[in-house]
């Protein structure tokens, strides 16, 4: 039975079509992908799905009754308040009702007599929140809002504000199942989650009885999924039946056919183009119909739309690098009394290609961090090779600067760029990574997720290097670019280190791997996560990875904190209970470090420069700025845990 159709749908934001005469049926019970690559428009479809887009020309019909709940690819900044909250607004006007009644029941049995506003009793207010839940038939809906936080293992009270982004993530698709829709639309459901959260998704997902259309890089995710591929390329959309890896033999297939259909058009118009240019005679002579016939061939070459260019990464390539590359002793690093990092001892050698896995939060920056230097160890010590030259990936992008255009971001303003000692004009190096010229010269607030992406690789590779540290390089690159970089990685000739939740990548390009056990805890083992938990399963020591995360939020906070108090700090008595105004500062405090925290990161990065000395009086205030914000990050912490006491 059909759910949805999308009958010769146009959308364009420009002159040229993103989706162009498109036609799809979603079935009841199909497991969609949407594949293609970044800016093809496959988001523009999803949403065209939900009804947030309309197309321009064309039509979308959607069964009568129809319930559709959509992902989007980012958190909704705006939602705050408790999970059940959140969760609970997925059913609309009934969901408000329902999340207000249920605050107000806990207040009252908390002692509360009166509103926060104080101009309505509780009871009466209650009285008058059932009124309106009976009306509405919503008894059954308070259950239905339970069973989903129950069955995605969300804690009601907990405040959206104050969780990682992959449980935030989970709280908005748990929103978007409460109201069990008959098709759910994902965008990028797996972005920032670890492997243990995409493997819970994966696996929930395929318990569900709805309809799925989902966009996801994460090719595992994709194949175990999906049994139905539409591809979107150069505006026009193809669906597939079969899983993606049937999808991809057959895709090739295609563009081989395709290529040998253009270079026959391309023989035949270029044929009639002589012709056509032939002496006076021929022209007087010539077939009129032949010229019109001409003038359709160019017609038609001028709308073909061809296939993209495949990106063609390359890496500066320094001299090879000592044959030790770290060796750590006895490797310590806590905040306050919470080890981040416990008695670790591990070497790196050369040409190494080192996994370092664990559920987010862990410690894994940390390390990497400890290994080439940016952090300075508690206790126990780090001996770094010798003539190495290390170029990292860093996660937080930092390194971008979002005043200059993509370009000058590359190549610091030089019209040139050097490749293993040739020269290269930096427009041919951009178009290498799949940036014409208008996209390099845009500043990067311009460009997408997967062009952001793209551009630090660019950046990265040109910078002469023996190893590369690579910090969540997946997050929004496609499929196709991420392949790509696989290839890459399999022929440099160096050490990797490689924090990743991308199964794929992990399995193709890891030959050992660092594991978190927890405690702040890593092992060392050969081969990949998948090796690991070959070993795991006849082991009776080692841990599942990501089963020690159910208190690692917690644990991380703890550690926080710790670091943030004066030695001779003494606790002070907890009020009874919070004031409205507490409620509204401990609600914001999350936010506040976060900002605090991206800003002395920024600077952080900013003093790692060569450069950064170069101007002694804008340096010395860049430092004592970082000084200011630590003070005010501590305060912070120390103020979210007192708050956070007085919840007990």
């Amino acid at each position: 039975m059909s759910l949805i159709r999308v009958q010769n749908a146009s959308i364009a934001f420009g002159p040229t079509a993103v989706l162009d005469k498109v036609s799809m049926t979603v079935e009841s019970g199909a497991r969609t992908a949407l594949v293609g690559r970044n800016g093809e428009g496959k988001s523009t479809l999803l949403k065209m799905l939900a009804g947030i887009h309309q197309p321009d020309t064309g039509e979308i019909i959607v069964k009568s009754g129809l319930k559709v709940a959509y992902l989007p690819q980012s958190v909704p900044v705006d939602f705050t308040g408790t999970t059940y909250d959140v969760v609970a607004g997925g059913l609309d006007t009934i969901g408000v009702v329902l999340a207000e009644f249920n605050r107000e029941s806990q207040r009252l049995g908390q002692g509360e007599t009166h509103t926060p506003d104080g101009k309505q009793s509780l009871i009466d207010r209650l009285a008058t929140l059932q009124d309106k839940i009976d009306a509405q038939d919503g008894w059954a809906m308070i259950q239905q809002v339970e069973q989903t936080l129950s069955r995605m293992q969300l804690s009601a009270d907990t405040l959206v504000e104050s969780l990682s982004g992959g449980l935030k993530r989970r709280v908005v698709l748990a929103r978007a199942l409460v109201s069990q829709p008959d098709i759910l639309l994902l965008d990028e459901p797996t972005n920032h989650l670890d492997i243990g959260a995409v493997d819970w998704l994966e696996a929930h997902l395929q318990g569900l009885h709805c309809a799925l259309v989902f966009v996801t890089h994460d090719r595992s995710f994709l194949d175990a999924l999906a049994n139905d591929i539409c591809e979107i390329d150069r505006g026009n959309l193809t669906q597939w039946p079969g899983r993606y890896t049937l999808y991809k033999e057959n895709k090739a297939r295609a563009l081989e056919i395709e290529a040998d259909q253009n270079a026959l058009f391309d023989k035949k118009l270029a044929q009639e183009e002589t012709w056509i240019r032939q002496g006076i005679k021929a022209r007087r002579t010539r077939n009129e119909g032949r010229v019109r016939a001409l003038k359709k061939l160019r017609e038609q070459h001028a709308a073909r739309r061809n296939v993209v260019g495949k990106a063609r990464m390359s890496v500066n390539q320094a001299e090879n690098s000592g044959k030790i590359v770290f060796e750590a002793t006895d490797l310590n690093f806590l905040r306050g009394d919470t080890h981040i990092i416990r008695s670790l001892t591990t070497s790196v050698m050369r040409d190494d290609r080192i996994g370092i896995l664990g559920p987010n939060g862990c410690g894994k920056s940390t390390l990497v961090k400890l290994l080439v230097g940016e952090l300075e160890a508690t206790t126990g010590t780090v001996k770094r090779g010798t003539q190495l030259e290390v170029a990292y990936y860093d996660q937080l992008r930092a390194m971008l600067d979002p005043k200059l255009s993509a370009a000058d971001n590359v190549s610091g303003g030089r019209d040139t760029v050097e490749i293993n000692g040739q020269p290269k004009h930096i427009m041919s190096y951009m178009q290498d990574f799949l940036f014409e010229p208008s996209r390099a010269r845009a500043p990067i607030t311009a460009l997408s997720g997967g062009e952001t992406g793209r551009l630090m690789l660019a950046k990265l590779f040109l910078k002469p290097s023996n190893l590369i540290v690579l910090d969540e390089p997946s997050n929004d690159l496609d499929v196709e670019t991420l392949e790509l970089l696989e290839s890459l990685l399999a022929d440099y000739k160096g050490t990797v280190i490689l924090i990743s939740h991308d199964r794929e990548l992990i399995e193709n390009v890891v030959t050992r791997s660092m594991i978190f056990q927890g405690d702040g805890n890593f092992i060392d083992v050969a081969g990949s996560y998948t090796d690991f938990e070959r070993e795991r399963a006849t082991s009776k020591t080692l841990k599942p990875v990501f089963e020690q995360s159910r208190d690692l939020s917690q644990h991380m906070k703890s550690a926080a904190i710790a670091a943030a108090k004066p030695v001779e700090a003494v606790a002070k008595p907890k009020p009874a209970k919070l004031s409205y105004k507490d409620k509204l500062e401990l609600e914001s405090l999350p936010g506040k470090i976060n900002e605090l925290e991206a800003s002395i990161a920024s600077i952080h990065d900013a003093m790692n420069s060569a450069n950064f000395y170069d101007d002694k009086q804008k340096a010395d205030k860049s430092i004592k700025k970082a000084e200011t914000l630590q003070t005010q990050l501590d305060k912070a912490y120390v103020r979210w845990e007192e708050l956070e006491a007085m919840t007990i």
